[in-house]
């Protein structure tokens, strides 16, 4: 019988730092898995959890002698990569703070965080932000050292702590205290002033100690063996506290970096534990409902009989016999979905949006756990969780432990807890209008059941609710125009697809290889449609249309077999509308929305006027080449 690791999660209260976990961590079980990661040949990599603290220590050592001292703001431009998250508890060794920046942020953006922020080193994962950053370092006096993943790696940051003794490093750490700063997470939009939220060390560790309690009782034993694939960007909120829950539940996290396909590398890696986003959940069903359907019509109408059978279970109170026969004729499907999340795992962490309530049910019923979570940034990205025994469809699941959520006279959310932030980074006015009598304005309107269940909302306009939410969460702006700037006339035209874009965009989202759709009708003669294609699919679609490796994602969505691809998901969809308000044009994009840009809520919902302003020049396009073609 294989014995149990030491438990770090009870230990998680005495620990001043994040450091310390990562000590402690060693100490105790030295030869146990903490992450995994890529090799060049695209293997899986093992990590201890001693092999993670030497080079953390090393990290710790170079930043010391470059001169980065407690409370110094260091910026990570950089993707999910075993990189941050070393460099990351390095920094929080030696108590500086993490500045997270997606790598595909905009140059205004990152210019605008820098001047806030002011600091004492960057890192950058390659050279796309380079010059950007060479053009304001003038301005940042307090910049020593600018680092380069692609060129001197690691290296350049170790090597000048090569002489310094480990005992610094543990000087640092052991001053450290749960009220350092840890992090400033600034927000995506550009159309309201930069602001970043400050969390503690106090806070990541306090929420992440609940997050991981509260999913614990569906990990049947800590023996090693429990993992989880991170695919989610490390700049993103969520997929920080999920990082330091993982750390203190001792599951080994497994990081996917960019580019890679997390449906293919579910199969390779087979985690036991998928912390993911919604529209992944929806893209499994979706994916083997194209396969089902490419096997024939009968697996197709097993398939659709399968989906309502599990649905029809997970709503049924009881589950009589019959209910348990019927769901268990239509298990070699289930096990088909099974086996494309990896085979191993034995419940599904769902956050950073609404997933759809028939796609919650579906797999519940179909026997893969779902349990969301939701928070806000300024909360440490989790209020709630449901969990086993502790789930309903719908909800967010119950405060965590500690946590108290009420609903304020206008709908909003107000919270406080151990997980509630300290405020913003140099704005101390907005700070103190974050709260309420002691409560945070969440920015989130919602409701809370007699049995203490949180049902999540729309984000609330900052200026008619009084939020405090500072992760570029606001609602979409209206425009005074059209999507290229300018007035529309005082009679727009009809909008015939009005009542149908919803579900229009539903329908061509389930194509596996969409991510997202944005259908455009409103003020326009006829109805047109933005579509993103789902990174992760790209390179099955490559190989299975034998296209060769060097193939960018813009060549694959202008290639004709992708745009015939999509015609016929556009033709599909135009099934649920009458022909005035269907389909006739559509521009195909190869990189999805994402929060970074701006273009994205964190609930997962298009920001629509942020889009229409950004790709004006695609949609005029098509208008454009339709007039020319009835002409």
């Amino acid at each position: 019988m294989r014995q149990s690791r030491p438990d770090l999660l009870s230990q998680a209260a005495q620990f001043n730092g994040l450091g310390d976990v990562v000590y402690e961590h060693a100490n105790t079980s030295p030869r146990a898995g903490m992450f995994s990661r890529q090799t060049s040949e695209g293997a899986w990599e093992e990590i201890s959890a001693s092999g993670f603290l030497g080079e953390v220590t090393a990290a710790a050592k170079g930043m010391i002698a470059a001169g980065i001292g407690a409370g110094d703001r260091v910026v990570l431009v950089c993707g999910t990569r075993y990189e941050w998250v070393m460099l990351a508890f390095a920094a929080w060794v030696v108590r500086a703070v993490v500045v997270p920046v997606h790598p595909r942020c905009s140059q205004q953006r990152l210019r605008r965080v820098m001047r806030d922020c002011r600091p004492a080193a960057i890192v950058l994962e390659d050279g796309r932000h380079a010059s950007t950053v060479s053009g304001i370092g003038h301005e940042l006096t307090d910049l020593a050292r600018i680092w380069r993943l692609d060129e001197a790696g690691l290296e350049a940051i170790t090597r000048p702590g090569t002489y310094i003794d480990p005992t610094a490093v543990r000087f640092r750490r052991e001053e450290a205290s749960r009220e350092d700063p840890a992090l400033i997470t600034y927000p995506a939009s550009t159309t309201r002033p930069i602001r970043g939220a400050v969390l503690t060390q106090g806070n990541l560790l306090a929420v992440g100690e609940r997050l991981a309690e509260r999913m614990r009782p569906g990990v049947e034993s800590r023996d090693g063996r429990e993992c989880t694939l991170l695919h989610a960007p490390l700049a993103d909120g969520f997929a920080q506290t999920t990082l330091v829950a993982c750390v203190l539940g001792q599951v080994r996290v497994g990081l996917l970096e960019e580019g890679n396909s997390l449906l293919n590398e579910l199969r390779v890696f087979r985690p036991t534990v998928l912390v993911t986003l919604p529209r992944v959940l929806e893209r499994v069903h979706a994916q083997e409902r194209a396969r089902m359907r490419e096997s024939g019509w009968d697996n197709l109408n097993s398939f659709e009989a399968a989906t309502d059978v599990a649905i029809e279970f997970d709503k049924a109170e009881r589950k009589g016999a019959w209910r348990r026969v019927s769901r268990a004729m239509y298990d070699w499907i289930f096990s088909r979905l099974r086996e494309a999340l990896g085979g191993r795992v034995r419940f599904v962490v769902c956050a950073g949006g609404a997933l759809p309530l028939w796609v919650d049910r579906f797999f519940n019923g179909a026997g893969i756990p779902v349990y969301h979570a939701f928070g806000t940034v300024e909360t440490a990205h989790a209020i709630a969780a449901s969990a086993p025994g502790k789930r309903r469809s719908g909800t967010a699941g119950q405060p965590l432990r500690d946590v108290e959520v009420r609903v304020s006279g206008t709908g909003e959310l107000y919270v406080r807890g151990p997980g509630v932030f300290s405020g913003y980074w140099n704005d101390v006015e907005a700070s103190r209008a974050a709260f309420r009598d002691g409560w945070l304005a969440s920015g989130v309107a919602g409701t809370v059941d007699p049995d203490g269940y949180v049902s999540v909302g729309e984000w609330l306009s900052p200026h008619a609710a009084g939020s405090a939410s500072g992760d570029g969460n606001e609602p979409a702006e209206r425009d005074e125009g059209s999507a290229t700037g300018t007035r529309l006339p005082e009679k727009a035209p009809a909008d015939p697809a009005g009542e149908y874009v919803d579900e229009l965009e539903q329908r061509l989202r389930t194509h596996p290889l969409v991510s997202q759709a944005l259908v455009i009708s409103e003020g326009r003669p006829f109805t047109t449609a933005l579509v993103t294609l789902a990174g992760d699919q790209l390179e099955y679609w490559r190989l299975v249309n034998g296209r060769p490796l060097a193939m960018s994602p813009q060549e694959i969505a202008a290639a004709p077999d992708m745009v015939a691809e999509i015609q016929g998901v556009v033709q599909e969809a135009n099934g649920a509308a009458p022909a005035a308000a269907q389909i006739r044009a559509f521009h195909i994009l190869a990189e999805e929305f994402t929060v970074q840009s701006g273009l994205v809520l964190s609930s997962g919902e298009l920001r629509r006027a942020a889009v229409l302003r950004a790709f004006a020049e695609e949609i005029d396009g098509l208008y454009r080449q339709a007039q020319h073609q009835h002409e």
